[in-house]
């Protein structure tokens, strides 16, 4: 297993991250398993572990603070706060009110008295950032988190975050946390270049493309769309749709690539993150045993410039062939009354 610098934290991290996001109702349900899935992780040098609080709502957390009983001090702890966490107006955000009182319930489900990297799931319009950046700043004085990041956010919140923080004399979000796989390569554009340019830690999400790189989904086979991945998001499978055939002949040509070099397409794909300069860790999410050996199989393959140049020539720089899983809109994409002057104004004009 290789290791990275997180960021400027000075903190080394395995360039595979055990994701948990599998872990709980959602994926996994049987918490031993779990649990000895962590372990192996760990046993194969994987030092870095991520989660989030709405994670099967909490159940991943407790199924990572139980794993970690006695190996707490040997893993770097990641997990995240924004989403709703029950019913409610103020039970979700970044709001100061609500990071306050969710660390506190991380801190207790993950069954340990600090977290090393505290995220910000998503941005969120409705709290002014210099409000989040100032309880983070907070949080991290008071030794309940080592350092903060963000997830998902664009590249110009990012920047606007820096400058507040260096204004106000606040700590600042330390790393990045984007989807990013061979098919969905839009960050390069300008998030991966930012992160790099203010020296930020990136660790990227989805590296198999909402399971679309794990080789089960072929052109012309049949796909179930009422099972697994598919039944979730149906509309991404949909072989009858004109807007996927693109991503159907590109994993055929990404296949045939990895068989070239004697590799299954789920580890060429980890490969690929891997090979981005910004990219410290990639994020893996197993669901079982066999899955994580399979992907850590793949942990000593670095591709040379030849297989990067063909991945280039299927999947262009900067292309995204599909809405990346989570990436954040914004407001005026989302809300058409952030786009449109008032109906009376129009007129009168």
């Amino acid at each position: 297993m290789r290791y990275r610098v997180l960021g400027g934290t000075g903190i080394e991290v395995s360039t595979y991250c055990l994701g948990a996001m599998m872990f709980g109702a959602v994926g996994n349900p049987d918490h031993d398993d779990c649990v000895r899935i962590v372990h192996a992780a760990l046993d194969s040098g994987v030092n870095f572990v991520d989660t989030a609080d709405m994670y099967s709502q909490g159940e991943s957390e407790e199924i990572v603070g139980k794993a970690l009983r006695g190996r707490r001090d040997d893993v770097v702890l990641a997990t995240k706060v924004h989403f709703p966490m029950g019913e409610g107006p103020n039970r979700g955000g970044n709001s100061r009110r609500w990071i306050v009182q969710e660390v506190e319930n991380s801190l207790r489900r993950l069954q340990t008295d600090h977290i090393d990297l505290y995220q910000v799931h998503r941005p969120d319009h409705r709290t002014d950032v210099e409000e989040t950046l100032s309880v983070l700043t907070d949080l991290v004085q008071q030794g309940k988190i080592r350092a903060f990041g963000c997830s998902a956010f664009p590249a110009e919140e990012i920047v606007e975050s820096h400058h507040v923080a260096e204004r106000r004399g606040l700590h600042r979000f330390r790393t990045e946390q984007p989807p990013y796989s061979m098919l969905a390569r839009g960050v390069e554009a300008s998030v991966l270049p930012v992160a790099q340019r203010t020296g930020m830690g990136v660790l990227t999400f989805s590296p198999l493309a909402f399971g679309f790189l794990s080789g089960r989904y072929r052109k012309g086979g049949q796909v179930d769309l009422t099972a697994g991945r598919p039944a979730i998001a149906p509309a991404r499978f949909d072989p009858k749709l004109p807007g996927n055939a693109a991503k159907y002949e590109a994993v055929e040509e990404l296949i045939a690539l990895a068989d070239d070099l004697g590799r299954s397409l789920p580890q060429l794909a980890l490969a690929f993150v891997t090979a981005h300069p910004a990219v410290t860790s990639v994020i893996t999410g197993p669901r079982t045993m066999d899955q994580l050996t399979s992907l850590l199989a793949g942990a000593d393959l670095t591709l040379d410039d030849a297989a990067l140049d063909r991945i280039d020539a299927i999947v262009p720089p900067g292309t995204d062939l599909y809405r990346a899983d989570g990436a954040w809109q914004p407001r005026p994409l989302t809300e058409a009354s952030l786009r449109r002057r008032p109906s009376g104004e129009r007129a009168a004009a």
